[in-house]
């Protein structure tokens, strides 16, 4: 087991994106790997929201409102509670950033950059997940990358989630000062 401390208290990290990226496995994986608590934000949105959802209904600001505070309520308490915290989380826009930072000061976001094609074909080929592939459009429409006054590491989402995870641990070593 990893040390997860940092010098803002427990390791917080959202991998974030568009659907298809990448950020379930990639955060299971670095979460294993750092001995961290994972989160699967998609396990916290509302029955509306994956209704919505499920129908093709791209989700509003609005509707994303509640299910962002409850995914960053998740990992304010997981950390609280003195744990490292990997939550998946599209966090698209920089308001719904900064939204999960004012509850988890210190949040890192690790961004898989894919484009429309791979992240259609990797919805199109997942069972049982209530996201359809008709909505990758809206998700790139709304995806805002991170600035560079955030603290977030982008990477080539198109390569192997070992290595994903590999090249986020280095980066987050250098970002964070975990050991």
């Amino acid at each position: 087991m990893a040390n997860t401390e940092t010098s803002h208290g427990p390791l917080a990290v959202v991998v974030m994106g568009v659907s298809g990226c990448g950020k379930s496995a990639i955060g299971e994986a670095l979460a294993e790997l750092l001995g961290a608590e994972f989160i699967e934000g998609d396990r916290l949105h509302p029955p509306e929201n994956v209704a919505r959802m499920t129908r093709g209904i791209p989700l509003t600001d609005e509707d994303r409102a509640g299910w962002l505070d409850s995914v960053g309520d998740t990992i304010a308490s997981a950390n609280a509670g003195g744990r490292g915290v990997v939550a998946a989380c599209s966090a698209l826009k920089r308001k719904y950033r900064d939204r999960l930072r004012a509850k988890v000061p210190g949040l890192v976001f690790v961004h898989p950059v894919v484009d429309k094609e791979t992240a259609r074909n990797r919805i199109s080929a997942r069972k049982g997940h209530f996201m359809p592939a008709s909505l990758v459009d809206s998700q790139f429409a709304a995806l805002e990358p991170p600035e560079p006054d955030e603290t977030a590491i982008s990477l080539n989402g198109l390569k192997p989630v070992d290595a994903l995870v590999g090249e986020s641990v280095r980066r987050l070593r250098r970002e964070t000062e975990i050991v």
